[in-house]
């Protein structure tokens, strides 16, 4: 496909409205510099100022920037062609942006920002992954009511993985499974038998055991691998699972088990590894989500957070080529790997702000509905009046894993969505093991989020 053809039709730059400044926000004003169908000039973030550091971040000069505390202010600074930088969503509403792109990660804040986005009839870019496994069908939903597009956006794996099985799809595949690398490499030195991952060092010289691709077979290869490694780190992560989630509500996927195999692997091992047990893989049927580790020395190229599908192989000479050009193929030729080891955050969220603004077109596809639920489970006893405080890098909670179970509408008794809990008080004990229940916690009941969570079970379980 040629985008300069594909993107003709988008008459005039797509002006964007930035909220949330991390790291994916950041790269996202900086490459939309460079990218002459977008225009992003208002920024959002906790602070004004803070906004502004993120537009100088991104090459703007400080004598373009406004710091906007009322939305005088900000019209003002709009009207005389500068960039705008403010404290609040209420500051920058009506100025005239196409595109809400919210990257706060703060699940309510999320919500409230998407939602009075919609009512001002802008299409809303949803990065904030925390938010939309919890109401993004909800959302995206309200949004069509309007004539606007919630979409997920290309640099995230959702969106990227949701586009490589429908692609699949398209072509006839049977896509036995779909996932991602975890976000960071477990890389090995065999030289020193350490591994790094994600600034730790730890000396593990037992993984060169469990190293080799050739002899045991994979799943007892990435066991022995999970072993070891798991003595040193995390082997779960919850936005592994928050993202597979969404892709799941896409596609119709859904976890093999609940808290996903997560094997730790090597890239020519994926099509062994995530094909059905009865040739040898880890899964128990068709269709499934999960993610890997990916493992690998240093003079080894990394999976980069990229995305993956395994396909049945229905023609064995047809694989048997590609299989010959390099492709990854499963020992006995039954199924194969096809992946993008890329993404690259904000750097190509544009594509999916021009698929909406261009073809009204959302990167969910017509069909996003709440089929899983990324629901909060304790791994430890956890007492009455523990606070399920979110936080971190990961944005997780202390003491409590993620789950991906069938879809259900809020009920005393039934497992709460992880999101949905975070930073609530428990007012019953959880004993490890168990999923933490809405009736468990003391949920804000009139926050944005909540409330959207109750309109969607509305719109979709009544």
């Amino acid at each position: 496909m040629n985008f300069h053809q594909h993107y003709a039709r988008v008459a005039r730059p797509v002006e964007a409205c930035l909220v949330g400044s991390g790291s994916f926000g950041r790269s996202f004003l900086t490459q939309a510099g460079r990218i002459p169908l977008v225009s992003a000039r208002i920024a959002v973030d906790m602070t004004a100022e803070a906004a502004a550091k993120a537009f100088l971040a991104a090459g703007i000069a400080a004598s373009d920037i406004t710091v906007c505390a009322t939305a005088a202010e900000a019209r003002a600074a709009w009207a005389a062609g500068r960039h705008v930088a403010a404290g609040s969503l209420d500051a920058v509403i009506d100025l005239p942006f196409d595109f809400l792109i919210e990257a706060t990660g703060a699940p309510v804040a999320a919500t409230r920002h998407a939602l009075a986005a919609i009512e001002a009839g802008r299409h809303v870019a949803l990065v904030s992954k925390e938010a939309d496994s919890v109401v993004g069908p909800g959302l995206a939903r309200r949004a069509a009511e309007k004539g606007v597009v919630v979409t997920p956006v290309d640099g995230d794996q959702p969106s990227l993985l949701i586009g490589l099985v429908t692609w699949a799809e398209l072509l006839g595949f049977e896509v036995i499974a779909a996932g991602k690398s975890s976000e960071y490499d477990f890389v090995f030195d065999p030289g020193s038998g350490d591994v790094a991952c994600n600034g730790v060092t730890r000396s593990l010289p037992a993984l060169a055991n469990h190293w080799a691709l050739g002899g045991a077979d994979a799943v007892s290869r990435a066991a022995g691998r999970a072993e070891v490694l798991g003595s040193a780190f995390p082997l779960r992560a919850v936005p592994d699972l928050c993202e597979m989630t969404l892709v799941a509500n896409a596609t119709g996927l859904s976890a093999d088990v609940a808290g996903f195999h997560a094997p730790p692997a090597r890239i020519p091992e994926i099509a062994d590894l995530f094909s059905e047990r009865g040739q040898g893989g880890l899964l128990g049927g068709t269709r499934r989500v999960d993610v890997f580790h990916h493992l690998r020395r240093p003079d080894e190229a990394s999976f980069a957070g990229g995305v993956f599908v395994t396909v049945r192989c229905e023609d064995p000479v047809s694989w048997k080529l590609l299989e010959e050009k390099g492709h990854v193929v499963a020992t006995g030729g039954h199924t194969a790997a096809l992946y993008l080891p890329r993404h690259l955050l904000g750097l190509e969220c544009a594509t999916s702000l021009l698929d909406a603004v261009g073809y009204g077109v959302s990167g969910y596809g017509p069909d996003y509905r709440p089929r899983q639920d990324l629901v909060a489970v304790a791994e430890r006893d956890l007492l009455v009046g523990t606070v399920l405080t979110m936080g971190g890098h990961h944005h997780s909670i202390p003491g409590v894993a993620g789950a991906m179970v069938e879809a259900r509408p809020l009920g005393e008794d039934e497992p709460a969505p992880f999101y949905l809990v975070a930073d609530a008080t428990l007012v019953r004990p959880v004993r490890a093991g168990e999923a933490i229940r809405l009736g468990d916690v003391k949920p804000d009941e009139t926050s944005p989020l909540f409330q959207a969570r109750l309109s969607q079970d509305a719109m979709f379980f009544s």
